[in-house]
C-alpha cells in the first residue's frame, strides 16, 4: 500500500525530474553562440526550481538539468562547473527570497523580494563562470565572457520573476508547488471590520 510520504516523495522526485528536464531544454533550445560558450534561458528555469521545488530538490534539478545540457551540447568541460554553479543558484533564490521576505516587506509586491534573490543568484552564476572561464582561459578570457553572463543574468531573471509572479496566485499551481502557498499564507491579511 502507497503511504501518503511515499506518495509525497514520488512527486518531488517527479517534480525534480520535470524542472531538471525544463532545465536543460530550457538551455539547449534557446541559445544564442559566444566566444567562450553560449546565451541561453535556462537561468528561468534554474530560478523557478528554486522558488518552486526548495533548497534541495531544486538545487538537484537545476545542477543535473543545467549540466546534461552542457554535456549534450558539447561543452563538457563546463558540465562540473555548471553542476555546482547552477545547483547554487537555485539554492540562492529560494534562500535569499525567504530573506528577502523578511527584511522587505513587500505588502503583496512578491516580486520585489524575488527581484532581490535573482540578482544575487545571478550574480553567484556571473562568478562562477568568470572563475572557471579564469582557469580555462586566463583573465582575457575570462572577462569578454562576463558581459554574456551578465546578459543573461538579467534577462532571465527578469523572465522568471514575471512567471513566477503570474502563477503565484493560481491555486492549482499553489496545491502543487506548497512552498508557494506556504510563502503567501504569512503575508499579514487586513483585520476584517466588525459590524
Amino acid at each position: 500500500m502507497l503511504t501518503v510520504r511515499a506518495f509525497s516523495y514520488s512527486k518531488q522526485l517527479t517534480l525534480t525530474a520535470a524542472f531538471a528536464t525544463l532545465c536543460c531544454i530550457g538551455t539547449l533550445v534557446i541559445t544564442i553562440p559566444l566566444p567562450t560558450g553560449y546565451f541561453n534561458v535556462g537561468d528561468v528555469f534554474v530560478l523557478l526550481a528554486g522558488w518552486f521545488l526548495g533548497p534541495l530538490y531544486g538545487s538537484i534539478a537545476a545542477a543535473l538539468g543545467s549540466a546534461l545540457a552542457d554535456v549534450i551540447s558539447g561543452f563538457a568541460i563546463y558540465a562540473p562547473a555548471t553542476c555546482f554553479i547552477k545547483g547554487g543558484v537555485a539554492l540562492l533564490a529560494w534562500f535569499l527570497y525567504r530573506v528577502g521576505k523578511r527584511v522587505l516587506p513587500a505588502n503583496g509586491w512578491d516580486f520585489i523580494p524575488r527581484a532581490f534573490a535573482a540578482i544575487f543568484a545571478e550574480s553567484f552564476m556571473v562568478g562562477g563562470y568568470f572563475l572557471w572561464e579564469l582557469m580555462l582561459y586566463g583573465f582575457g578570457g575570462a572577462t569578454v565572457a562576463v558581459i554574456g553572463n551578465v546578459l543573461q543574468g538579467v534577462c532571465c531573471g527578469v523572465c522568471a520573476i514575471a512567471v513566477v509572479t503570474a502563477l503565484y496566485p493560481v491555486k492549482f499551481v499553489q496545491s502543487v508547488f506548497p512552498l508557494l502557498k506556504t510563502n503567501r499564507s504569512k503575508e499579514k491579511k487586513p483585520a476584517k471590520p466588525k459590524l
